[in-house]
């Protein structure tokens, strides 16, 4: 772990420069998961400002330095500004004045201490100056960094009523960067954890989706089965199907494949499609996604007898999921490109096979054949097609 943010690259780029004299160096700070990820050595991508001026007023200087803006969420007093080198979240200083668990009604602020005050977890309560890149550190988010601690800000069920969706958030940051426990906040998810019924099925399918993406997650979620958190989101998911996901992750490892967040999604849920489409319209799932959970819920013992077969006929991705998912090993097919069916239907009407559903016929039962021996070249699909006509 760092001690500044001194050999940060991403503090030096031109855009935060460029950002940084349009509002006043004095004006701003950048805040969260970019000075968190910075002094931890971690690659930043998005960078959030937070800022002492009025949503108006960002708008108008940046216009004024040629910078374009965006109104993303000014009913919270967020502008984000367009820079050359990526968009940045500038929010005005902010204090709740009600909250009902999903959204807060809130005001503007001038003191830095009272907008960090509002944030959840310490080590995302880190601001630094844009131009000494000084951290003002009011919860010792710090020293919770260092000894790699997730703790919510003050007293945690008050920052859980706030927003509910904290507690998935805990899990997930806890996931990432935490060694030991907080059981102050272990105990109040738990205590929670049924707020969660609240919470648009979005939110919580961006969150759990989120987790399962991180390298190792499967200690966090077995903890969150036997807390009764997951239960809530995942009714699914039991003992048996949390040991599913640590096999999952460990065929992941070894076999050298990136983790897959709907893969390991799948391995929550018993292997039934009409499972998987609940969970999917429950979640909801885009058409995508949804149609890697159900494919994956779809696997079957046969799956690994012919596994190049299996990766014409799903999809190379999908077939990966269902191998790894049934602890086969799916490295033949990493980089297998599907072979095209070197067959077109006007070549049997040419054969003389009258236009119609005998030529559809004809060339699926050749592409069975072609499949059932390993894809041959378009020679022995010609004496196949020979051989179906007759």
């Amino acid at each position: 772990m760092n001690h500044t943010l001194e050999h940060a690259d991403w503090t030096k780029r031109a855009g935060l420069a460029a950002l940084t004299r349009a509002l006043g160096a004095e004006n701003i700070r950048w805040v969260g998961g970019a000075v968190r990820d910075g002094l931890l050595g971690v690659a930043v991508h998005d960078v959030d400002c937070a800022t002492l001026l009025v949503p108006n007023t960002v708008i108008e200087r940046c216009a004024a330095a040629g910078i374009r803006t965006v109104p993303t969420g000014i009913e919270h007093g967020t502008v984000t500004a367009l820079l050359e080198d990526g968009p940045v979240e500038v929010t005005t200083l902010r204090h709740d004045v009600s909250t009902d668990g999903r959204r807060a009604t809130i005001r503007y602020a001038s003191d830095w201490q009272e907008d960090a005050a509002r944030r959840d977890f310490t080590i995302n309560a880190l601001y630094a100056h844009p131009l000494t890149l000084e951290i003002d550190d009011f919860f010792g988010g710090f020293d919770d960094l260092r000894a790699r601690r997730v703790r919510f800000i003050g007293e945690p069920r008050e920052r859980i009523a706030e927003d509910h969706l904290r507690i998935l958030r805990y899990y997930r940051f806890q996931a990432r960067f935490g060694a030991e426990l907080d059981e102050a906040a272990e105990n109040a998810c738990a205590e929670m954890a049924a707020t969660l019924k609240g919470l648009s099925r979005e939110r919580i399918a961006n969150e759990l989706l989120a987790l399962l993406a991180l390298p190792d997650p499967h200690r966090t979620v077995e903890r969150m089965q036997r807390r009764s958190v997951l239960g809530v989101i995942l009714p699914e998911a039991c003992t048996v199907h949390v040991a599913a996901l640590a096999r999952l992750i460990a065929a992941e490892r070894n076999q050298g494949f990136a983790p897959e967040p709907l893969r390991r999604l799948a391995a929550l849920l018993p292997p039934s499609p009409d499972v998987a489409e609940t969970v999917a319209a429950r979640l909801r799932l885009s058409k995508a996604q949804r149609a890697r959970i159900v494919n994956a819920a779809e696997r079957a013992d046969h799956d690994a007898d012919r596994i190049h077969a299996l990766a014409y006929r799903t999809g190379t991705h999908f077939a990966i999921d269902r191998l790894l998912l049934s602890g086969e090993d799916a490295r033949p097919i990493a980089a297998w490109e599907p072979p095209v069916f070197p067959l077109k239907g006007g070549e049997i009407v040419a054969q003389g096979v009258a236009a119609g559903p005998q030529v559809a016929k004809i060339l699926q039962s050749v592409e069975r054949r072609w499949i059932a021996e390993d894809f041959p070249d378009a020679a022995r699909v010609r004496q196949i097609l020979a051989e179906e006509i007759g």
